[in-house]
C-alpha cells in the first residue's frame, strides 16, 4: 500500500504566528526536497495548484508560506483553504508559540513586529491572534514552538514530511591524497598513513585501493582492522549527533601519501560498515586515485 505521504502534487500551507518559526519550517521541508514558495498571497494559491498539476513529478511536493506579511491580502486565506481542500490535497501547518516567547524572540532580533503598528510588540501579537484564530482551527498540524529550538524544530519537521524510507543523514567518504592538499569541505579526516603503503610492492603499484590484491594487502596490515572497529564506532556516534541536531550532510576525509592505495580501500571498507545503518545514505568519492 502507497503512503499518503508520497502521493505526487502534495500542497502544504505553513503559516501561523509571526516569531514561531515559519522560516525554520521552510528551511526543513527544502533540506527535504520540497519546492517551497515563501510570502505567496493567498490569491495565488490555486494558480500554484494549477502549476503542480502540470509539471506532475517535477513538483511532487509543494509548499506555500502564507502570512500576515500579505496584509489585507492575507485575510482571504481561510476561503482559499476550503477551496483548495476540495480539489486538492492540501495540508494546513499553524505554528503557534506563547506571547512571551515570541516577544523574547523579537526583542532578539531588534525587529518589530509586522502588525505592531506605532503600539507595542504585544499590541502586534494580540492583533495578529485575532486575524489567524480562525486558520487555526482549521489547520491540520498545530506545533507549539514555545520551548522548541531551531534544531528540534526541523527534526519535527522531519518526522512529518520525510518521505518513508529517505536518507536522515548523507555521509559522503572521501579518499586524498596528502601530498596534493587537504579537501577543505571535510567535516572529518583520517590519517592511513600508519599502514604499510601498497605502493612499494611492485605488483601492487599500478593497482588502487579498488582492487582486489591491493585491499586484501591493506587489510592484512596490523592494525587496520582495530581502526576500522573503532573508527566505524566513533562514526557512529558522530553521524547520531548530527542527526540530532539536525545536519543533514556530512564529509569524512580519508587521507593517505597518494590518494589511490590505503585511503581508497579503507573508504570502501567503511562504507560497507556505515551502509548497515539505518537511515543513513553513505556516498563515496576518490579524490586522486587517478593523479599518479
Amino acid at each position: 500500500m502507497v503512503s499518503e505521504r508520497r502521493v505526487p502534487n502534495e500542497v502544504l500551507i505553513v503559516t501561523g504566528m509571526s516569531g514561531a518559526g515559519r522560516s525554520t519550517v521552510a528551511n526543513a521541508l527544502e533540506d527535504l526536497e520540497w519546492y517551497v514558495v515563501d510570502n505567496l498571497p493567498p490569491q495565488m494559491l490555486g494558480t500554484l495548484l494549477d502549476l503542480t498539476g502540470r509539471l506532475g513529478q517535477q513538483l511532487p511536493h509543494v509548499a506555500a508560506v502564507v502570512d500576515v506579511r500579505g496584509r489585507d491580502l492575507f485575510g482571504d486565506l481561510p476561503a482559499r483553504m476550503a477551496e483548495l481542500r476540495a480539489r486538492s490535497r492540501l495540508r494546513v501547518v499553524f505554528l503557534d508559540a506563547s506571547d512571551d516567547a515570541l516577544v523574547r524572540r523579537f526583542e532578539q532580533v531588534r525587529r518589530p513586529h509586522p502588525l505592531q503598528g506605532d503600539g507595542t510588540i504585544l499590541d502586534g501579537i494580540a492583533r495578529e491572534r485575532r486575524i489567524v484564530a480562525p486558520i487555526r482551527e482549521n489547520a491540520d498540524v498545530i506545533i507549539d514552538t514555545t520551548q522548541t529550538n531551531v534544531h528540534q524544530l526541523a527534526t519535527r519537521v522531519d518526522d512529518l514530511f520525510a518521505e518513508e524510507g529517505a536518507a536522515r543523514h548523507t555521509v559522503t567518504l572521501m579518499s586524498f591524497g596528502y601530498k596534493y592538499g587537504l579537501p577543505t569541505d571535510v567535516d572529518l579526516v583520517a590519517d592511513m598513513r600508519f599502514l604499510p603503503n601498497p605502493f612499494w610492492e611492485e605488483s601492487l603499484r599500478h593497482l588502487s585501493g579498488e582492487d582486489e590484491p591491493v585491499r586484501e594487502f591493506v587489510l592484512a596490515q596490523e592494525g587496520a582492522e582495530e581502526f576500522l572497529d573503532a573508527y566505524s564506532a566513533t562514526l557512529r556516534a558522530v553521524i547520531s549527533g548530527y542527526e540530532r541536531e539536525n545536519k543533514r550532510h556530512s564529509t569524512v576525509g580519508v587521507g593517505c601519501t597518494g590518494g589511490r592505495h590505503r585511503s581508497v580501500a579503507m573508504v570502501r571498507e567503511l562504507a560497507t560498515r556505515l551502509a548497515e545503518i539505518q537511515g543513513l545514505s553513505v556516498k563515496v568519492q576518490h579524490r586522486d586515485i587517478g593523479r599518479d
